[in-house]
């Protein structure tokens, strides 16, 4: 009975193990050159119902990830086999362990299994072969980006805002032009002629046309005879001129006075009783205002003619009249422009503010010099002995180390490499040091932390908070992780600014190999600059 049992837990624990080994691993070769590629292939066979989560890596452990390939499907007997490949390299020669890979199968995690590979340096025949010396650093054009659109966004306002002055002049010339005029007649018998062009009565608005029909007669009315026509009702304005004709002494029939009187009455029905006269109706009418103005102008008494010295300087007043108008209009051109102008930036600034935030807006448009550090063109390199392989959005600058430490730290040391970007008081600051020392020293890391941050202190550096932590590289490099804020003080200024810091130390052979990466407290932008500059921090081994 017993030895069955044991048959039974034996047969239903390999039962589990298997069930449990879902994820095959496979590499195409163990062996490769430094920068060749390595295919690593997971494999799953999985039901059809079944849900398989494949990480989205940019490393893994050591090598990293330079081709994520699609995944290959295949189906077998009512379930399916999923192939995932990775495409990874690595550029220091030397033997890595491709860790394991966590996979998702129905939420349930499940591991590949971890591949031993082999990085080989690629042999230079230095005999055959000429050597040429090391390139300086060049430029490399950078991308349009996308500062182009919001070029666009702020042509088309200007181009609007052009249009609007255009607009505006060509309404005003126009209405310069109907104002502008030698004598009130003159312009009646210009309007009337200008009214007709228009083709209202064809167009069916005779509304509109009875409107300007009867302005035009109200106006010369209003100029030439100086009653306020434009404000009267017409029986108003029928006694007005009935009055006027006696005490100008204008000789007018009663039959001009009724002519006008039946125009104004039918204009009155037309735009209030939403009457509709007949077309030959229309053209008497206009035929009758045209009549009874030219008939007006002829029953004025004519005023003595003045002589050539009043007249030159009538004609000098009305010119002056006529710049000082156009002085008004052209001045109501450019603030209707630039009002248009203001608003259109209020309503576009508006909606980008609304749909993605004060943030973008200010960062995007007035500009913010970490974004721009994190979305340019980085670089990988090495830097320093031994080499300190990382990757930044701006080349490291190499520097004396004898204007940067103290000449008792300088008497310790047999050899040291310094590389920065920027100063402790711009927006970014990042330093790269390796360093070997004379004597064979135990060196503390913890005690090198608090001395990189008294040379930090000595520059400027007050009131520093510090945590600490262990830190390891992707290869398993052990060193020391210092971070937290400080206030730096711009000497130029008087001022000081919080500031935030992370700094790794590193000892090998006798050396110290130091990254600091110090940037304005709360920015978003240089956070992310520092995980991604973190996270490609990779050592050379001393013994390599």
């Amino acid at each position: 009975m017993k030895f069955k049992l044991y048959i039974f837990l034996l047969l239903f624990s390999t039962m589990i193990f298997a069930q449990q080994k879902q994820v095959e691993t496979s590499i195409d070769t163990t062996k490769n050159k430094i920068g060749a590629e390595f295919k690593l292939t997971l494999k799953t066979v999985v039901t059809s119902t079944s849900k398989v989560e494949f990480p989205k890596l940019k490393n893994i452990g050591p090598l990293e990830v330079i081709q994520s390939y699609p995944i290959d499907t295949v189906k077998k007997d009512g379930t399916y086999e999923l192939i995932k490949k990775y495409g990874l390299t690595q550029f220091d020669s030397g033997r890595y362990t491709i860790p394991s890979v966590k996979i998702l199968i129905d939420k349930k995690p499940f591991f590949s299994d971890s591949i031993k590979v082999e990085v080989a340096n690629v042999k230079v025949d230095t005999l055959q072969q000429k050597m040429y010396d090391i390139k300086d650093i060049s430029s490399v054009d950078e991308g349009m980006g996308n500062w182009w659109i919001y070029v666009l966004i702020v042509l088309a306002i200007i181009g609007i805002g052009a249009f609007v002055y255009w607009y505006v002049k060509k309404r005003q010339l126009k209405k310069i032009e109907e104002e502008v005029y030698k004598t009130p007649i003159e312009k009646a018998t210009s309007l009337l002629n200008n009214l007709e062009q228009k083709e209202l009565v064809q167009k069916g608005e005779i509304k509109e046309y009875y409107s300007e029909l009867t302005d035009i007669a109200r106006n010369y009315i209003e100029e030439a005879i100086h009653i306020p026509a434009m404000e009267s009702t017409t029986s108003e304005l029928i006694s007005a001129i009935r009055e006027a004709s006696t005490k100008k002494k204008m000789t007018l029939t009663p039959e001009t006075v009724e002519n006008l009187e039946r125009v104004l009455r039918q204009a009155d029905l037309v735009k209030f009783a939403k009457s509709k006269p007949l077309d030959f109706e229309i053209t008497e009418d206009r035929n009758k205002i045209q009549k009874v103005i030219l008939t007006l102008d002829n029953a004025i008494p004519t005023e003595a003619p003045e002589d050539i010295e009043d007249q030159l300087l009538n004609e000098a007043q009305r010119q002056k009249q006529i710049k000082e108008q156009l002085r008004k209009k052209r001045n109501a051109r450019i603030g209707y422009s630039v009002a248009a102008v203001i608003l259109l930036l209020f309503v576009t600034t508006t909606y980008f503010v609304v749909t993605k935030g004060f943030t973008y807006v200010k960062d995007n448009i007035i500009g913010h010099p970490s974004k721009e550090l994190l979305e340019g063109e980085w670089v990988k390199s090495a830097y320093g002995s031994p080499a300190v392989l990382i990757e930044t959005p701006k080349v490291l600058k190499r520097m004396d180390t004898e204007k940067v430490l103290p000449k008792e730290t300088m008497a310790l040391i047999k050899e040291m490499q310094l590389f920065t970007y920027g100063s402790m008081i711009d927006n970014f600051y990042i330093t790269v040091s390796t360093a070997k020392f004379k004597q064979p020293t135990d060196i503390d890391l913890a005690k090198a932390l608090e001395g990189s941050l008294k040379v930090m202190e000595a520059q400027g550096a007050q009131n520093i908070i510090v945590k600490q932590e262990d830190f390891q590289t992707n290869e398993g490099i052990q060193g020391v992780k210092g971070y937290g804020t400080m206030s730096i003080l711009n000497p130029a200024t008087k001022t000081s600014a919080k500031a935030y810091y992370e700094l790794l130390l590193f000892k090998q052979d006798q050396g110290l190999q130091q990254i600091m990466i110090l940037h304005e407290e709360g920015d978003t932008y240089a956070n992310d600059i520092t995980t991604r500059v973190l996270n490609s921090v990779e050592l050379q081994r001393a013994n390599n």
